[in-house]
């Protein structure tokens, strides 16, 4: 008789042939720890290097603990984690973690526990980041203070992808279907009861990491754009306060002149002005523009992702 499925380890690479090798036996240890509910399920994001190759190779071994999904290219972090969690059995819980190896797949079945405890959500709330530059940690740090003081929806701080996904959750997170995804704040508010486990962030075990300061900053954007409008108001005050500090000099030119006879400020003074609002006009178009792109990669309706090929497990 086939064991039910109750727990899927999910896990999206980009061109991570260094780190899967190392990766791979400890996911595979606390499977097996686990019973014979647990899969592991891998998402190979449109990789250049070994790495479909090396899962392939995970699922031939072990094809019935094993599952690998090759994407048509790369979709993005975001897109290969919707696909893994498409893919899953119904009634499993699914525990994210990165292919680099920083989330310890041996702190998994402590989450399992707090699910099992009553938690729907278990999410790991970083309280080191060992191997990070300061600049990331502060950035990243800032970023969700940024988010929060905007969104209406609170993603907890400190926190990355590890994390565990109750059934109800995980069919819930399939009814998303926006295409611009910004997953941190989806397991956000999709909402149940979500609870925290502390742990230190591991070095990757190998490798360099495919997230450069600018592709985190267009996450970023994502993120704010996707679970706030408050830009959008930011604009509208600043353009009616400009208007109103407009309106209120020109009546002080108007008054001084017409009481005192002093003359009108240059061309030196005027084209400040200009610049001025200029610059917070263009500011607001670009506000603008980013929700007006949201709406245009939304309306054309195209799929999220393409599965190449996939090899998922067969108990």
């Amino acid at each position: 008789m086939t064991p039910t499925v109750d727990l899927v380890l999910l896990i999206a690479a980009h061109n991570e042939e260094a780190a899967l090798p190392v990766l791979h036996p400890r996911l595979l240890a606390v499977a097996e720890a686990h019973g014979p509910g647990a899969r592991i399920v891998y998402v190979d994001d449109g990789s250049r290097d070994g790495t479909w190759t090396l899962l392939s190779g995970f699922a031939e071994a072990q094809p019935a603990r094993v599952g690998a999904i090759r994407l048509s290219r790369n979709f993005g972090k975001e897109l290969a984690l919707t696909a893994g969690l498409d893919h899953v059995p119904p009634g499993a819980a699914v525990v994210v973690l990165d292919a680099d190896g920083q989330d310890p797949p041996e702190l998994i079945p402590a989450l399992v526990a707090r699910w099992r405890a009553g938690a729907e959500v278990v999410f790991g709330r970083r309280t080191e980041r060992h191997g990070e530059p300061l600049l990331k940690r502060a950035t990243a740090a800032a970023f969700y203070r940024v988010i929060n003081a905007l969104s209406d929806t609170p993603i907890p701080r400190d926190t990355g992808d590890f994390r565990l996904i109750g059934p109800r959750a995980v069919e819930a997170l399939r009814g998303l279907r926006e295409r611009q995804r910004f997953m941190k704040g989806l397991f956000a508010w999709v909402g149940y009861r979500a609870e925290a486990f502390d742990y230190e962030r591991a070095p990757r075990v190998a490798g360099a990491s495919k997230f450069n300061y600018w592709r985190l900053w267009n996450l970023a954007l994502e993120g704010i754009t996707g679970f706030s409008t408050v830009p959008l108001r930011v604009a509208t005050y600043v353009g009616l306060a400009s208007a109103l500090a407009a309106f209120l000099g020109g009546l002080w030119v108007i008054a001084r002149t017409l009481l005192w006879g002093d003359p009108v400020a240059g061309w030196p003074s005027l084209m400040v002005v200009i610049a001025f609002l200029g610059g917070l006009q263009l500011m607001a178009l670009g506000v603008i523009g980013e929700y007006l792109g949201r709406l245009y990669i939304e309306a054309k309706q195209r799929p999220l992702y393409l599965v190449d090929e996939a090899r998922l497990p067969l108990g």
